[in-house]
């Protein structure tokens, strides 16, 4: 299985990553490979701050996308699909949507990001998208480490980059479970089992 957490910066994907690869091995048995974006790999981890550090030099959104997707593909060929063929489970903190979702905020339609995304993955498949859903403003007052550069962006930002999530989920119903983020941690898990469970 392929599982991605997806949503605004904020609302406990990572958490939910961390959670759901604890049940997943203590309670079910499996192996699991944990992984975030940018990063999971060398050259992801060194291309991670460019994208994200505040006070670096300002990018277009095209540069930040083809940086994103150069740091994915990498991912892909030398973590994700190497352990998806030995049966480990991989859980990604973000995939493919957060290009849409973040860069699609700005001239780049959400359908040109995603045609990019396709050749960037080699149209690997994801099991199941978790979508955790959460107010922005709500989301951002839960953050305490400094802001990276997305963050930075504000409030507005954050809110069309949740529209833009929700029209993804609107588009592809069948890939994704849109999770309530207002409860804490281990409610929002429960959701994720429980909705990993059924199917």
């Amino acid at each position: 299985m392929f599982l991605v957490f997806e949503g605004v910066d904020g609302c406990g994907k990572s958490t939910q990553c961390r959670l759901l690869a604890d049940y997943l091995e203590t309670d079910c048995g499996r192996e699991v490979l944990r992984v975030r974006e940018p990063g999971g790999t060398e050259l992801g981890e060194r291309i991670r701050p460019l994208i994200l550090e505040p006070g670096v030099e300002e990018l277009s959104c095209e540069t930040e996308l083809f940086l994103f997707m150069a740091a994915r593909s990498h991912l892909v060929k030398h973590q994700i699909q190497p352990a998806l063929q030995v049966g480990k489970v991989v859980i990604s903190d973000r995939f493919i949507w957060s290009s849409a979702a973040y860069q699609g905020t700005s001239e780049l339609s959400l359908d040109a990001i995603l045609e990019v995304g396709r050749l960037a993955i080699d149209d690997l498949r994801v099991t199941r998208t978790f979508l955790i859903d959460l107010d922005p403003a709500v989301a951002l007052g839960r953050t305490s480490a400094a802001a990276d550069r997305m963050e930075d962006r504000g409030l507005t930002y954050q809110q069309s980059v949740r529209a833009n999530f929700l029209e993804l989920a609107r588009r592809f119903p069948e890939a994704v479970t849109i999770i309530d983020g207002c409860g804490s941690a281990q409610e929002v898990h429960r959701q994720v089992v429980e909705r990993l469970v059924e199917g």
